[in-house]
Order: C-alpha cells, then structure tokens, then sequence
C-alpha cells in the first residue's frame, strides 16, 4: 500500500486547527513562506493574512531567536518551545511554539504545521498538558502517534487515539514501560539505541514492533529524540519534569513490501531480476532441472554465480540433498586435494584420522566448484576422472570409492584463454562446459537495478532495524553508475548508507563516494574547459557559468541557479558545505539542483 502523501495545509485546513487546538495556526513551505495562517495567529502577531501570505516566515512570525532557526526543519517536531515574539506594532509577546515538519511520500521535507499560544504562569502538569494536546492535534491528522517517557521508560504521555488502537485502556498504558510496548531490542535496559537517546542524541527511521493488547505485533518506524526537562516551565517554579524521550511512532506500510519469500517477490529462487536476460537464465535452469548435465556458470564477480548454482540444485530432483559449496581458489594446492578427496589416516603429517572430502559429503546432491579456474592442473585430472565415472581415491589409500554427485562450477576467469595458455586441461574446460550459462553484469542489466535496491535497502534495513528511504538524488546516483562489483558491491554500498545515515533519508553524502564521484568529475571536467577554477572568487557577469543552465529558465532562477553553481565550484562540488555557504538546507539545494536541471 503507497505511503499517504500529505499535503500542505490550507486556509480552510490552518482555521479547522486552530478551532480544534484553540492555540494560533500556521503553515509553510519548505522554504519557510507562509503559505497559510489563522485567525488566532493573526492575533496574537498582529499581521493579517494578505499582508503575510507567500512571504518568509520572519516577515510575520519573528522572534528574537530567529537567526538561530525555529528547528522544526532540522529537528522534524517542536514541543511547547517558549519563544518571545515580536508584533506587528514592535511590542513583544511571550509564546510557546509547537510543530511538525511535513514530509512528502519519498520523505522530503515540503514544509510544517506550527502552533504558537501566549505563555501563562501555569504549573509543569498544565505545560505537560498544554505541549501534549498541541502535538497530538497535529499528528492525528498525520496518522502518527507519540509516546513520552521519563529516564526508566515508564509512559507519561501518549497520543490520544494510541489506546483505542492498541486496544488498551488508557489506565493500563500509564503503569506501562516503553519497552514492553515496542519491544527490548530499541528500549531495553541494555539496549544501544536507548543509551543513545538518553545522552542526547536524535535516532531516526528505525523498524519496530507495537505490541497490541491482544498479543498482535503492528510494524511501524518509529523516531526518537531527548526531550530532557520540560520546555515552557517557569522560572524558579521548582518544575523539572523530565519526560526524557519523546518517540514518534507511524504504521510501517513499506515493511514487508519486498519479502523475502521465494513465491512473493520477483524473482526466482531467491534471485531478485525481472530482466529478459535474467528470465532467459532463469527458463534455462528450469529445462535442464531433470538432467544429470556439468553447468559451468561465467560472469563478473560479483554477479550472483553462486546464487544460480543453489537455484540449479533446488529446482532439481536433488534439492532435498546436500549443496555443498567449495572455493578452489581459497585454499592451498596441499590442502585443497585433502579437502576434496579426504584423506587416509597418516597419509601426511598431521592426519591423525581418517577424514571424509567435500565430494562424499555431496553423495546425493550437488557439489559446487566456484572459482574452478584456480585448480592445480593435477588436481585437473582427479576432477575430470569423477566426472567420467563419478570414482576417486582418498589422499593416502588405495581403494576406489564412488559418489553420486551432480558438479557445477563457476569462474569469473576466461577459461578458454586459461586451455590456449595451457594451463587448464581442455578436457576438462569442454567436460564441465556441458551447459555453459553467462551472467551478465549489473550494468547490462539495468532494469533490475532500482528493484535490488529497493530490496537490499528493506533487507538490510531490517537485520538493523532500521526504516531507511533513498532520497530521488541518491537514487539517481545508484542508479547512474556502474556498479563494476555488481550485486556484491550494492549490497556493500547499501550497507556503508545504512551504518553512515543519521536520519531517515539517505542522502547522496551517506553513500560511498565512489558512486557520487562521477557525477561529481563531470562538473569538474566542464569547469576547466569555462577557464574557472575551483576556489576562485565570482566572475563579472555574465559568467561562462550561464552556459551550463538551461536555457528555459526565466531570469530570476538563471540568477539563482548561477549562485549556487558558483557556490558548489567554490566549495569543492561538495553540497553539504555549498548549503551551508548558500544559507539554504542540504534539502533545498539538492530540490532546486533538481528544479534547475543543473546537477
């Protein structure tokens, strides 16, 4: 089911608020213009909406703390936050401020809800009160849910319609810990996540479970953040509630979209691929499952070769048998013929027992010979001899023993050159090349890419419990480059993004920088060309910069769109500190790279 997409509120939607919240209402965009305010809000700021519509949000709700930033872009949610105001008529007034940042359905920010009542002499109780109402009004349009707890994680607060949701009765919530409703893996005593939240650190977009009443496990993502002392009470009032962590909790409608059972995703055999190239392989395998037919599997590394031979021997009749799986290349030429063969007690020193090889203990399934290439040539010759009458003899005795094995070996190597080098018998290169399948390498194949990667990113994310997305850039970086370790290299890159991400996005800075480099060098090749050079202050207009913005542009965003390719030429193409230079969020950079068509 696709993730709801909400929108930013309107007049009609800020009013409904207002009357339901009895605070003041407003809404922005992501670049913080007003894009809505309500009557309440009009008020207590003294300016009406046509003289603040469309205009930055200082032009109307400034406070003294305004070159700081509000924080609810950065933080994602505000609570009860005691601000000073300054009005229309250049008075000032003391307000709390609460507020949600909006995310689109690819988990963009697009803008935020905030609330602002006048600050009152009110005890922590009424404070505690007064930020839970203002954050539950919001969030129950949202579809989210919040949970306060103090430092041992025993429930203080909680939205409103949690208990009905749960099917618990509100009484029962508040004599609850945090970690018997989402479990101990997060909230546990010991647990690293809780640790982390409790010394001040912000955790977001990570997998959960939400225990109900009756038993049932509901997925959702969830974020945490510090919440210590609460904001908005008095001075000298003695009140220190300390709510400690403050969880914000959604139904997780991605967990599961891509499960790992074989008959639910698309694939075959555990191998994610709609390609046509991959569906060839894939009627191949089927065709030859009855056969007793040598497979030797090709392709790059990386590339899944081990993965087509467990699919091989599953759709064969000898799927119930052993698969067993050895590596010629990651072992000694004095062990590896031990190691395939067994070997006699006291056939060398050392060998105080008999021992069984690899091929006896795939008597009735298949063996699987990955990188054959590296076997010794006299090993050749053993191998090739139980491929034509399935005997061999132990390393040390004399007598013949005999297996019912079905071989498949795999390379990443050029046997063919490797049997004119002759340095692999051409016996037994045409002997296992019976059914030759090629896998063809990630690049080739780019169909499949957003599909492993979205598949990847879900599997990863929930061996680490975390509920990660790709921002549209990071993905266009993925998906724009080559992938030369194929499958193993994005499950690496995917891995690195989801030890890296701080947040619940990922962004083009927590991948590997191999993958945003050329992207990168592209720019750097076309600068030099211009006469520009990195760290060189503006040029005179007009800029040979302009030759890289479109044409379409009207003027205003020509004007703009120069700023910031000036800025990223000036910081070393690197956007996080070109945002910063520019005074701009990493997030509206990379929109307006987008919007722009300049990155």
């Amino acid at each position: 089911m696709p993730r709801p997409h909400f929108l930013i509120p309107d007049q009609a939607t800020v009013g409904w608020i207002e009357r339901l919240t009895n605070k003041g209402c407003f809404a922005v965009d992501s670049e913080r213009n007003i894009v809505a305010i309500g009557p309440l809000a009009q008020r207590i700021t003294g300016y009406l909406a046509h003289e603040v519509l469309r205009r930055h949000c200082l032009e109307a709700i400034r406070c003294h703390r305004c070159v700081e930033g509000c924080g609810v872009m950065e933080r994602g949610l505000l609570q009860a936050v005691p601000l000073t105001l300054f009005r229309k008529d250049g008075s000032t007034v003391g307000v709390l401020k609460s507020g949600v940042a909006l995310r689109d359905d690819k988990g963009e920010i697009v803008g935020a809800v905030e609330l602002v009542w006048e600050e009152e002499e009110v005890g922590c109780r009424d404070v505690l009160m007064a930020a839970e109402t203002s954050l539950d009004r919001i969030l129950l349009a949202l579809g989210r849910w919040f949970v306060a707890t103090d430092v041992k994680g025993a429930i203080l607060r909680f939205s409103e319609g949690l208990p009905a949701a749960m099917g618990y009765p509100p009484q029962l919530l508040y004599k609850m810990n945090i970690q018997e409703l989402l479990g101990e893996a997060l909230f546990g005593d010991d647990a690293e996540f809780r640790a982390a939240v409790l010394s001040g650190e912000r955790r977001e977009g990570w997998h959960a479970d939400l225990r109900a009443s009756d038993g049932r496990l509901v997925p959702v993502s969830l974020s945490a953040a510090p919440v210590g002392s609460m904001p908005g009470a008095p001075e000298g009032s003695g009140c220190h509630v300390e709510s400690a962590m403050l969880v914000m909790i959604r139904p997780d409608e991605d967990r599961g979209a891509l499960p790992v059972d074989d008959g639910e995703i698309p694939g075959f055999s555990g191998i994610i691929a709609r390609s046509a190239s991959m569906h060839r392989i894939f009627r191949l395998i089927d065709q030859i499952r009855d056969t007793e037919a040598t497979v030797l599997i090709t392709g790059e590394s990386g590339t899944g070769k081990e993965l087509v031979a467990r699919a091989i021997h599953a759709r064969s009749y000898r799927g119930a048998g052993p698969f067993v799986v050895v590596n010629c290349g990651a072992l000694p030429e004095a062990l590896l013929e031990s190691e395939l063969f067994g070997h006699a007690r006291g056939a060398f020193t050392g060998a105080i027992r008999e021992k069984r090889g690899r091929f006896e203990v795939a008597d009735g399934g298949t063996i699987f010979l990955d990188e054959i290439g590296d076997l010794p040539l006299p090993l050749q010759v053993k191998l090739l001899r139980i491929l034509q009458n399935h005997s061999f003899e132990r390393l040390g005795e004399n007598k013949v023993r005999r297996v019912d094995v079905r071989v498949l070996a795999a390379t990443n190597v050029d046997l063919h050159r490797a049997v004119n080098e002759r340095t692999f018998r051409d016996d037994l290169y045409y002997r296992l090349r019976v059914v030759p399948i090629e896998i063809p390498p990630l690049r080739e194949r780019r169909e499949d890419l957003e599909l492993l990667i979205r598949y990847f990113l879900g599997r990863i994310g929930r061996a680490r419990m975390r509920a990660l997305r790709l921002s549209p850039s990071a993905m266009r970086a993925m998906l724009s480059y080559d992938w030369p370790g194929n499958v193993r290299e994005l499950i690496n890159a995917i891995e690195y993004a989801n030890a890296v991400c701080e947040g619940q996005t990922i962004h083009d800075s927590d991948l590997p920088e191999v993958i945003v480099q050329p992207r990168q060098q592209r720019w750097r090749q076309q600068v030099p060309k211009l006469g520009l050079a990195p760290g060189v202050g503006a040029e005179a207009e007009p800029s040979p910069l302009y030759s890289l913005i479109p044409r379409d542009l009207g003027e205003s965003e020509r004007d703009e769109a120069l700023k910031i390719l000036e800025s990223l030429r000036r910081n070393g193409f690197r956007k996080g500190k070109a945002a910063e230079d520019l005074g701009m969020s990493r997030t509206t950079l990379w929109r307006k790279l987008k919007q722009y068509r300049i990155g």
